[in-house]
């Protein structure tokens, strides 16, 4: 195993170092002493237009940050992803979510001897053929009925993302169908998603790659109980047979587990699975984006992976100077490290993307939250910003207060697309066009900001301007893209992967495991006996979670 380096012993981290205390931003400046600044820090990656100008670099600190890629070894490590090397070394595993979009079935790419990019089309091909099935209505119920409603029941990275690129893709699904999600064990998840369905027209997908989760199985069985129950009250089914032909026809898994499928009473042959080189937060572009493929088409689903592939190409070729994914992903380190900012905004003016800094928030945090190297040391720097973020121009009415005039440095990236999904005036008004000079509006605001002076010639009453002025120097990324077809929407899934792997490399941690997320679903089942009324069980546990079940027992109504 390749140790780490220790990215605070590179001579490129003492560089930033000391530009970091001679550092005062200036914006304003900045621009006002170098009118090409705009285009000089403006790239493009595929379809992605990525303006950097209004972030902390310059002529000396960008250099900087690009040296210390080179002295952690950025590239070697990338070029051993791509290859197929186990670099999610806890878990001894390859990491190869870009293989799951590489467009050539025959690419060659060998991984522990098996032909990875062959397995990824063999699935993809099956996945395409059951979508065209289901979206035709070649597929039908136990009834004959064609399926109308797709309840996918998954969890994390199951859920996560497809919910995300389904809101994303809205304009794309075929109108006489609808998804659904259900992911949270709180069975009021379920029954709300479930309680105007048609029974006769619903298929469920079951997202678990074991068949073991917990929260995934619960979920499926309370979907079997409730399919079964509904069909029964309607005299569509009466006998044991026919129950399992309901489950067959109503239920597909995304899974590898064959055994455990059949025993829920799945057809095997309906089982679409992926592999253990696919981390659950890196999986919508695998068979777990079954439900969207369905939703939006094979071709759409299809373009969603170009729009990956094109980006990973760009991450894995372009000069470093250019290189979107490594500039924005050593402006965090940039950031997190030297200005040491705790959290990072995305914020998409774009409202089919709600649900992206949601997306972001297990990809980034779950991938970088850690605080061991890969080599099981220490880390010797912060690692991992809180993402979060809300659409504009909603944002602006919550939480920019805080972003413009707080005492917190929040770097934040700003998303939109020049072509709208849905074109409506207001009378004369273009909405979209007076949506958009919001988001141009702000990053100005935030790059700029506005001085006392500017504020008295307001007219302002004088005790009144300090609470009035705008310092400006907060940091922004603008991100722009034609529109939000399917394939920008891979784009920019891809391009925040490979920000996280950045960060992750220069940090010396594995960003692929989530050890972090196990403690809590161990304590839970120990803890469970306890809930339900075993005595022996609760005392067990600590005082605090004692008085807890204490109340819970107490309190609650049967």
């Amino acid at each position: 195993m390749q140790t780490p380096v220790d990215p605070t012993s590179t001579a490129a981290w003492a560089e930033l170092t000391t530009l970091h205390e001679g550092y005062t931003p200036d914006l304003k400046a900045a621009f006002a002493d170098d009118p090409e600044r705009a285009r000089r820090y403006t790239f493009d990656a595929a379809d992605l237009h990525v303006d950097l100008s209004k972030n902390f670099l310059d002529d000396e600190v960008l250099p900087a940050l690009l040296q210390l890629a080179d002295e952690v070894g950025l590239a070697e490590r990338r070029e051993a992803m791509y290859r197929g090397e186990h670099i999610n070394v806890t878990e001894d595993r390859a990491v190869l979510h870009t293989a799951l979009r590489l467009p050539d079935p025959s690419a060659g790419l060998i991984v522990d001897g098996q032909d990875v990019a062959k397995d990824v089309h063999e699935v993809l091909d099956r996945i395409d053929a059951f979508a065209e099935k289901v979206r035709s209505g070649a597929w039908t119920g136990v009834t004959g009925k064609r399926i109308e409603t797709v309840v996918n029941i998954g969890i994390g990275g199951s859920d996560l993302g497809p919910v995300m690129v389904y809101e994303a893709l809205k304009p794309y699904v075929q109108q006489d169908l609808e998804c659904r999600f259900v992911s949270n064990i709180d069975p009021t998840d379920i029954a709300e998603k479930t309680r105007d369905l048609d029974p006769e027209t619903t298929l469920f997908i079951v997202v678990s790659k074991t068949f073991t989760t917990l929260e995934t199985l619960t979920n499926a069985r309370l979907a079997r109980a409730w399919l079964l129950e509904r069909l029964a009250e309607a005299g569509a089914i009466d006998e044991e047979a026919g129950q399992k032909e309901a489950v067959a026809k109503h239920f597909v898994a995304v899974s590898t587990a064959l055994d455990k499928v059949e025993a829920f009473g799945i057809d095997p042959a309906n089982a679409f699975g992926f592999w253990n080189w696919v981390g659950g937060r890196y999986s919508v572009d695998s068979a777990v984006g079954t439900v969207l493929a369905i939703a939006i088409g094979p071709k759409n689903f299809r373009d969603f992976l170009a729009g990956f592939h094109a980006i990973d190409e760009h991450f894995r070729s372009a000069a470093p100077e250019k290189n979107v994914p490594l500039l924005m992903g050593l402006l965090n380190v940039w950031y997190v490290n030297f200005f040491k900012a705790a959290s990072h905004a995305v914020l998409p003016y774009a409202q089919y993307l709600h649900r992206f800094p949601a997306y972001l928030q297990q990809l980034t945090m779950e991938s970088n939250g850690k605080s061991v190297r890969w080599d099981g040391t220490p880390v010797t720097t912060d690692t991992g910003e809180i993402f979060w973020g809300e659409p504009g121009t909603n944002g602006q009415h919550a939480f920019y207060q805080l972003i413009h005039q707080g005492t917190r440095l929040i770097p934040a990236d700003f998303i939109a697309v020049a072509t709208p999904a849905n074109p409506l005036k207001d009378g004369e008004t273009d909405v979209h066009e007076l949506f958009l000079s919001n988001f141009f509006a702000q990053t100005a605001a935030l790059a700029f900001g506005k001085t006392a002076g500017e504020v008295r010639a307001e007219g302002t009453r004088e005790e009144v301007v300090p609470a009035r002025v705008f310092e400006g120097n907060r940091p922004t990324t603008s991100i722009m893209a034609p529109a939000l077809t399917p394939s920008v929407v891979g784009q920019l899934i891809a391009l925040y992967e490979h920000i996280t792997f950045v960060e992750g490399i220069v940090w010396g941690i594995d960003s692929f495991d989530q050890w972090g997320v196990e403690l809590g679903k161990q304590l839970a089942m120990k803890i469970a006996p306890a809930v339900q009324g075993d005595e022996a069980a609760k005392l067990e546990q600590d005082p605090s979670t004692q008085a807890l079940i204490d109340y819970y027992l107490a309190k609650r109504e049967k």
